[in-house]
């Protein structure tokens, strides 16, 4: 993972290239570790016989950290069926804040304009190019994306047009028989209505983690943990994850 020049994958469960279920009950599962693939996993849990997931780490700060986010939820959930791999070209690429040691994790500002420096460069397209090629081995029907449009950080790769537009990319680019539909549950929720609905299915909420920048206790200053804390607090439930900074002193 981090520091190697190597891509790795670490695949957990027996699987074959065949077709282990009927494909419309076995669905991919993006899962980051973060929040709102959690919710989105708890969704897809309700929508199908079956999951697999999919962790990607494309060295980002905390990768460590939502690598045990993932298998974590990957336990609570029963899922045997577990591929974890790593696209460190990203980090190589550089360009974002979440990768690049020599660019600062910005100050928390959720209503400023523009895409913030967080934004990895196209990484959504790479989720899910690894998820269709997995999907199409093991003969899932679905890819589950906890992407969200309205109450996120603007980044361009988690609009709604973009998995549309990536959904005719898999439609033309997958074997003719081969049908792998792009699933985004929650990308039209606000945060907090991600947390209610993750609250109504019983998400393991406490096992996420959503910090751009520490591993241990939360930083509560990033971005992400800005939209996490405004998420809870509107939803009027309290964030299980410990803070660095008193959550009661934001007011986002």
């Amino acid at each position: 993972m981090g520091g190697s020049n190597e891509s790795v994958a670490e695949v957990e469960g027996e699987f074959d290239s065949s077709f282990i279920l009927h494909p419309s009950s076995l669905a991919v599962c993006l899962v980051s570790g973060g929040m709102d693939s959690c919710v989105t996993a708890a969704i897809a849990r309700e929508e199908n016989e079956a999951l697999a997931f999919l962790h990607v780490s494309y060295g980002q700060r905390t990768e460590l950290r939502e690598r045990r986010a993932f298998e974590d939820l990957a336990d609570h959930y029963r899922v045997s069926q577990r591929l974890a791999v790593s696209i460190e070209h990203l980090a190589r690429i550089g360009g974002s804040s979440l990768t690049d040691p020599n660019i600062e994790v910005t100050a928390a500002d959720p209503g400023a304009p523009g895409i913030p420096a967080s934004y990895v460069p196209f990484r959504n397209a790479h989720l899910l190019a690894i998820a269709t090629s997995w999907a199409e081995v093991i003969g899932a029907r679905s890819v589950y994306i906890g992407a969200v449009a309205e109450d996120s950080s603007g980044y361009p790769d988690c609009r709604p047009e973009f998995y549309e537009a990536f959904q005719r990319v898999i439609d033309a680019g997958t074997r003719p028989e081969t049908t792998i539909a792009i699933k985004t549950p929650v990308i039209e929720l606000k945060k907090s209505e991600i947390v209610l609905r993750g609250k109504e299915l019983g998400a393991p909420l406490e096992l996420t983690w959503s910090c751009y920048q520490a591993a241990g206790r939360a930083c509560g200053a990033c971005d992400s943990c800005a939209l996490r804390l405004r998420a809870f607090r509107q939803a009027g439930c309290a964030d299980p994850l410990p803070y660095v900074l008193d959550s009661s002193r934001f007011a986002y």
